[in-house]
């Protein structure tokens, strides 16, 4: 299904169907056109943040949510929206789209298969740009992985596999995508990585069990993590949710500026 453009992005809600895990963002109608803003140079950035869409998205359909964050603090935030290569995926019965990783069955619950050498691929990819983020001088307690459903997962697996600290890494309605035996493979210093967790009781696609069964995952394997309840929130990114990100990144960039 196409994806609207960034400006009706902002005039009515963005809307994927169930069957690509694809977000509805509940923006906030502005008062006047969406613009485009100037990518800052990643040279004269102190802080970034990386955003993973779910199944079937693309990264430009994403951008404007950069837009709720309007903290003087984000003035020097670098974004990142990157599209996931096409894919087949078992779920839609083989059919190719944008997708990071496979996935086995939707809805996805706490007890779906793991794809899990298609998840340590994808990994790879995320890592090599946050490594080219950090040769850019950019602090790693200041780099921040966020993602949507499929890419909720995928920020997960990230994450806890990066073998630095990193500011911290924020799942929406996402999963745990790989089994206990990965906890072998974590590095000590991402163990230090905190971890915020929304989820949508009324989530339809990635069902709450699965969001549920994160924070005793990553308490087992040594992580802090924050978990939020949505009520009455469906397989959706709300406003609420994404204010609270922007409260919770900004206090970390202050105690890692």
């Amino acid at each position: 299904m196409a994806t609207a453009s960034v400006t009706q992005q902002l005039t009515k809600s963005i809307a994927l169907s169930a069957a690509t895990l694809g977000a509805t963002i509940l923006l906030i109608l502005f008062p006047r056109p969406y613009k485009p803003s100037l990518t800052l140079n990643p040279m004269a950035a102190r802080s970034f943040v990386l955003w993973l869409h779910g199944l079937g998205d693309s990264g430009p359909a994403n951008e404007p949510i950069k837009n709720i964050f309007t903290s003087p603090e984000f003035k020097s935030t670098s974004w990142s929206f990157p599209s996931a290569p096409s894919n087949p995926v078992t779920c839609n019965y083989g059919a190719v789209m944008p997708s990071w990783f496979d996935i086995h069955e939707i809805p996805v619950t706490a007890d779906t298969p793991k794809a899990e050498s298609s998840v340590l691929e994808a990994v790879k990819s995320v890592h090599a740009k946050i490594d080219k983020v950090v040769d850019s001088g950019i602090n790693p307690n200041n780099i921040f992985v966020c993602g949507f459903s499929q890419g909720g997962a995928l920020t997960l697996a990230s994450v806890l596999l990066y073998p630095k600290t990193l500011g911290g890494g924020a799942v929406f309605s996402g999963w745990v995508p790989f089994d206990s035996t990965i906890m072998d493979r974590i590095h000590p210093d991402a163990k230090r990585t905190p971890i915020l967790w929304s989820h949508g009781i009324d989530d339809r696609t990635v069902l709450f069990e699965a969001g549920q069964a994160g924070p005793p995952f990553l308490e087992k394997a040594g992580l802090n993590c924050e978990f939020k309840a949505y009520p009455s929130l469906g397989h959706s990114i709300s406003i609420e949710e994404l204010k609270h990100l922007e409260s919770w990144i900004k206090s970390r960039l202050q105690s890692s500026s």
